[in-house]
């Protein structure tokens, strides 16, 4: 667009529009402008610590945001200020989150738009842009599922459609038939990049076709032409759900946030478009033809500036965030207190496999609200066959095949909590996981923290070697997640844990990584009760008690442990199975820790940085006194995981167990 743009014909007639909603239309546009204007003063002055302007746009925000119903999603960007306030989010609000105070949306967690508020219906993004796209196809799909006849809007700007994200968001959505709006603000440059820089379409729109999807080109400065089109697409797609990619040309005046400048943009462009000002010429529109006259166009922009003053006064007389450990602890978390179902009497043998497929399938009869995804799970019952048959009973609705497109998908399970449901992911090995770590870390994790709002997702991981799989289907990867609050993460060695543990984590507001061991699914079976219990998190199981040495471990490690361990029938052994690894039974730990003084850690993944070493260090930390020797950490080798069976072999601990028992009842 930068240095070719063609002039707009800014015609505002339409018969469809009368004088109120144009009225609106403009009030609304310059509450917008006037609220930037003051926020860049403070900006000056020191009171807020960043700005990202839209001016300009505000015939965008404002025009799909007066399009849609109230109740209807919006997930706007860092410059759509017009979706927040023409949403009536009272402005002391808005200003005590820039200025990082309580009655922000953040508790001063994080600043300017990132955050959400259901109260309004709208999601603010997170600085990776790309997952907001999915967690949109998330809430539309949540939508029609409740056969809800509502759309969902999501913003993006030209710089973002250069994300792997947006295509997997377009491709499900359009795969889905959900009622979502792709609204791209092509605004000219990337920061400093211009769109010649990041595509090579003639347009955005022209993206839509690859997907099967309907798409438009939309004056971007023009508001009735935005209102207009986007209420006639809305009302299109909540009758007959689909998505349709919207480009909105339009340009950014002002720089990419305040501190980069404009100075990579020629003076004559921004000219350009500072002639083709959205606000200016709307409101010379208005008074040519009578709409408003300028004493009542004046009167209007003073009525907002006396309110903008009046509520800034509220946000300043507020007073600052008092820290507190305890609350911020807390608040990483969604409240929840298990609530223990027994296990019933009846038994019945089972693989761990199949102890884990009766969970899920219990699981999906006590929670009709709860939606699996994952590629080939549904006909195909998933590669390992967990979720065989379930289409049969619970349909393809709710037991969604999905493209391979890990990182929408797991977008696409923030959106299904966001509005109201719980979700399953089945990564289909653990190892894929990479491509859907972005969300994982930094949606899922912090959405409690950050602004309250939960993330009911369980993200099923199939892991570990023993199978000569190689490196990209072998891997125990926990501890990628371990690093991160926010996060659960289970992993159990036994049929009736799995089983247990997996209603436990389905239950659970909050995102659980469950790992599945694959070596286990099909090579060890107990006596799993047959009904519907649950096993709460964050509880090890101590399998056998001993004075002369702990051995903590998990996952296959435990029936590695337990096969070594024979060798030492004299010996007194404590063996802990942790089962849930965040939270960490530390007490568990710690108890037996200091009634041995001697403590060995056993886990699949290569050492460096696992959790051996954090669990060390916090025996170290916490039971010094009490140890008659240093405690021993044993991991698998420091390479990825080979396919050769001598080299798997090679590479995995088993072999060294035996003797790092010896040593350490010897010390």
């Amino acid at each position: 667009m930068s240095g070719t743009a063609t002039p707009f014909t800014f015609d505002y007639n339409d018969r469809l529009i009368d004088n109120d909603q144009m009225l609106s239309l403009y009030y609304h546009m310059l509450l917008s402008r006037l609220i930037e204007e003051k926020m860049l003063i403070l900006l000056r002055q020191g009171k807020i610590s960043k700005w990202f302007s839209g001016i300009g746009q505000e015939g965008i925000s404002v025009g799909v945001t007066l399009a849609m119903h109230p109740e209807e999603y919006i997930l706007p960007m860092h410059r759509n200020l017009g979706v927040f306030t023409a949403r009536g989010i009272p402005l002391n609000r808005l200003f005590s989150q820039w200025q990082g105070k309580e009655a922000g949306f953040t508790k001063g967690r994080d600043r300017s738009f990132h955050f959400g508020t259901q109260e309004f219906k709208i999601i603010g993004m997170i600085s990776h842009l790309g997952p907001q796209l999915g967690v949109a196809d998330g809430i539309a799909l949540a939508h029609k599922l409740k056969g809800e006849s509502l759309a969902t809007a999501v913003f993006s700007g030209e710089g973002g459609t250069s994300e792997g994200d947006f295509h997997e968001a377009l491709n499900l959505a359009s795969v889905w038939d959900l009622p979502v709006l792709f609204c791209v603000e092509n605004n000219g440059y990337g920061l400093s990049t211009p769109t010649e820089e990041q595509y090579r379409c003639k347009d955005i729109a022209d993206k839509g076709i690859g997907y099967g999807m309907e798409s438009h080109i939309i004056d971007g400065n023009n508001v009735v032409a935005v209102y207009r089109k986007v209420s006639e697409i809305l009302n299109s797609i909540r009758k007959n759900p689909r998505p349709v990619l919207l480009e909105f040309k339009t340009f950014r005046i002002r720089g990419h946030e305040e501190a980069s400048g404009t100075a990579y943009v020629p003076d004559s462009l921004i000219s350009y478009w500072e002639e083709r000002d959205p606000v200016t010429n709307f409101a010379n529109f208005l008074i040519d033809e009578g709409i408003l006259t300028e004493k009542e166009e004046k009167k209007m922009r003073n009525k907002i500036k006396a309110s903008i003053d009046e509520e800034l006064q509220v946000a300043y007389a507020e007073k600052e965030l008092t820290p507190s450990e305890v609350s911020e602890l807390s608040d990483v978390y969604h409240p929840f207190e298990s609530v223990l179902k027994k296990e019933e009497e009846q038994t019945f043998e089972k693989r761990y496999v199949d102890a884990i497929s009766e969970g899920l399938f219990q699981a999906m009869e006590a929670f009709p609200e709860l939606v699996i995804m994952g590629q080939d799970i549904a006909e195909y019952g998933g590669v390992f066959k967990v979720t065989k048959d379930f289409y049969k009973t619970f349909g393809t609705e709710r037991v969604r095949n999905t493209p391979i497109c890990e990182s929408a998908v797991v977008s696409a399970a923030m959106g299904l909590s966001i509005n109201g449901m719980k979700a399953v992911i089945e990564m289909q090995f653990a190892d894929f996981v990479s491509s859907g770590f972005n969300p994982i870390v930094n949606y899922l994790a912090k959405s409690h923290y950050r602004w309250g709002q939960k993330a009911d997702v369980v993200v099923r991981m199939p892991c570990g070697a023993g199978v000569g799989a190689g490196p990209f289907h072998s891997q125990t990867n926990e501890a990628w997640f371990l690093k991160t609050p926010g996060l659960k993460v289970v992993y159990p060695a036994f049929p009736k844990d799995a089983k247990g543990l997996l209603i436990s984590a389905i239950e659970d507001p909050n995102p659980v990584l469950f790992f599945e061991h694959k070596a286990l699914y099909r090579s060890l079976s107990q006596q799993v009760p047959e009904g519907y219990y649950n096993i709460p998190l964050g509880k090890a199981a101590v399998l056998s008690e001993g004075d002369q040495l702990t051995i903590i471990t998990y996952g296959a490690a435990v029936h590695w442990v337990s096969d070594a361990l024979k060798e030492f029938s004299e010996s007194s052994v404590t063996l802990i199975d942790l089962r849930s690894l965040q939270p960490l039974d530390t007490e568990c730990i710690f108890s037996y820790s200091k009634i041995s003084g001697k403590v060995l850690i056993v886990h699949e993944d290569s050492l460096f940085c696992g959790l051996a070493s954090e669990i060390a260090a916090q025996i170290g930390e916490h039971c010094f006194e009490f140890l008659d020797a240093p405690v021993k950490r044993l991991g698998a080798l420091e390479t990825p995981i080979p396919f050769a069976k001598v080299l798997e072999n090679q590479y995995l601990p088993v072999k060294k167990i035996v003797n790092a028992i010896q040593e350490l009842l010897n010390y």
